[in-house]
């Protein structure tokens, strides 16, 4: 009788043990997948963002090589309306302003116009600044949710890392990271800072305890 009740204890027990186990590999079998998932969807926008950029650059000349002021169709605001919908990329409805790229993570992602609950869902964002690639300081800001997708991995970044960021003209600027600190989450200080008229980037995101959030900032890399 004893031996009976023990035996059903540990069945049970074991049976708790097996659900136990295949509900965790299940959970990190679908992070994993959303993570993968999340990555080929923005490789397939960086990959159309390069591509407009590429016809962008090609209008550009051929409107150079044939004179604005002589084509008549410059002077048409609604063609030219067209044009610059047609060149634009959107991800998830908003539109894409460039890309970063981190080779030390291996990170390549479109970076958006606005800072949503969504499209924090969908990739990083600007959050503040006169835009990519210009004079001053613009703050990128990204999740992390401690799987390696988005800003997950800038905790592993060090100064003298180098981060790329390529703008809507196709131009593509080479950063390189000066400093790396922890704020509260409330401070908002580092965004509004004399970059005495060079260009510079801020990126965002929590701590892995959300305590605080992890600020990287970098300027542009003098050529050498």
């Amino acid at each position: 009788m004893f031996n009976s009740k023990y035996s059903k204890v540990l069945t049970v027990i074991l049976v708790i043990v097996i659900i136990a186990i295949i509900g965790t590999v299940g959970y990190f079998m679908y992070d994993m997948y959303v993570v993968k998932a999340k990555n080929d969807k923005a490789q397939e926008i960086v990959d159309q963002f390069s591509n407009a950029s590429v016809r962008r650059e090609f209008d550009e000349n051929e409107k150079d090589d044939s004179g604005s002021a002589e084509n008549p169709l410059d002077t048409i605001g609604s063609l030219e309306t067209k044009k610059e919908s047609k060149d634009k990329v959107y991800m998830e409805g908003y539109e894409v302003m460039g890309t970063i790229e981190i080779p030390k993570t291996k990170l390549n992602l479109p970076i958006l116009s606005e800072v949503t609950k969504k499209s924090l869902e969908t990739s990083v964002a600007i959050l503040y600044g006169i835009g990519l690639n210009e004079p001053g300081n613009t703050t990128i800001v990204g999740h992390n949710y401690r799987n390696g997708l988005f800003f997950s991995d800038n905790k592993k970044l060090s100064k003298g890392d180098i981060i790329y960021i390529t703008d809507q003209s196709g131009t593509k600027i080479t950063y390189e990271i000066y400093d790396i600190f922890q704020l509260p989450q409330s401070d908002a200080s580092y965004m509004e800072r004399d970059t005495k008229g060079a260009r510079e980037i801020s990126l965002s995101t929590c701590t892995d305890d959300s305590s605080a959030r992890l600020i990287i900032l970098a300027k542009e890399k003098n050529k050498e």
